[in-house]
């Protein structure tokens, strides 16, 4: 197995700087386009079959150092007693948001290994395809991120409802944190039994809050899971975009690896972090979709501020958005791999 990338996220040396993107498989593939004209993403998602064909597409056209399992992060919400579908064009959509203290009570706090089967077995057929070429990395949804969809009922520019819970009703807040904590802990060690050889955990929307909330509303819930993926061996990643003024407490509640967008350079991020952790990122998407020399250079920049340490991880500030040209990501990926070969750092 090519284990460039397992060897970064523990801060080894490596021949070369491993990269993966996040929404590595997705709407820019002509593939997965196709597929999505027959399937609805949740159909996707609950057949193993499928998720492990869409997982494996960008493997089979891309130079990549991991898999990422091809889910979603909302997964657990519907059994847990918060059901969604996603509207086209406009994202996630959730059913019935969570409005009251009684509505949180009501939640149930699931087994993932009955009620999220088929993600295991995606997991299961997936490493059977890689045949360990590459490793294969799973992940879930943080607690602040989940609370934030259901309570707002999708996504939301200024989180006020979420906020107003969190301010207004903290004790009913923690339960609910706890819930998802409680969940989703014991969901990527499900993950991880079934096969994952790292797991990243998703707090896409925690830059909503400043050091202090976080520390007092995210932190604990965070941690919990954190410190449960600990205990398998098995590296984590913890990942959060508009993250910048709360790395050094995001590296308190625990990763292997922090991720870090584009609104901060790397090299004052991984400061913030401490060089004693790995960091992934920290290509602005956007740039995928300009020129090439321009997205090459950005990468550039990116590589020059990594400075050749050991355990930097090669990714975007974000996922990879529809639109952007595979052959962009194909030459990204080239790029980075032999940059060391002319770099003049």
């Amino acid at each position: 197995m090519t284990d460039r990338f397992l060897r970064a996220c523990r801060r080894k040396p490596v021949d070369a700087t491993p990269v993966w993107f996040m929404r590595q498989a997705g709407r820019y593939m002509a593939e997965y386009r196709q597929l999505r004209q027959r399937h609805s993403l949740l159909d996707i998602c609950s057949s193993p079959e499928l998720a492990t064909q869409v997982t494996l597409q960008p493997i089979r056209k891309i130079d990549l150092d991991a898999a990422i399992l091809f889910s979603d992060l909302l997964l657990p919400l519907a059994p847990m007693g918060v059901p969604f579908d996603f509207v086209r064009g406009e994202g996630p959509a959730i059913e019935s948001p969570l409005r009251s203290a009684e509505d949180i009570d009501k939640l149930r706090t699931i087994d993932p290994r009955e009620e999220l089967g088929h993600v295991l077995q995606t997991i299961r057929m997936v490493r059977s395809e890689l045949a360990d070429r590459i490793p294969l990395i799973g992940f879930a949804g943080a607690p602040f991120t989940l609370a934030s969809y259901a309570i707002e009922g999708g996504h939301s520019s200024n989180f006020a409802r979420t906020k107003g819970l969190m301010y207004g009703d903290s004790a009913a807040w923690h339960r609910l944190c706890d819930k998802f904590a409680t969940v989703v802990a014991d969901y990527l060690t499900a993950q991880i039994e079934a096969g994952v050889q790292a797991a990243q955990l998703f707090d896409s929307w925690v830059g909503a809050l400043n050091a202090a909330d976080y520390r007092e509303f995210a932190m604990p819930h965070t941690k919990k899971i954190l410190d449960a993926v600990a205990t398998t061996g098995v590296p984590s990643i913890h990942f959060g975009t508009g993250t910048a003024t709360i790395l050094h407490e995001m590296r308190e509640a625990g990763g292997d690896v922090i991720g870090a967008d584009w609104r901060i350079p790397l090299n004052e991020a991984w400061a913030c972090i401490g060089f004693d952790r790995a960091i992934q990122g920290n290509l602005d998407p956007t740039l995928l979709l300009g020129p090439l020399d321009r997205m090459l250079a950005g990468a550039a920049a990116v590589l020059d501020l990594a400075g050749g340490r050991p355990g930097h991880i090669f990714n975007l500030g974000h996922g990879i958005l529809p639109g952007t040209s595979l052959d962009h990501v194909q030459a990204l990926a080239r790029y980075v791999h032999t940059y060391r070969q002319h770099s003049t750092v």
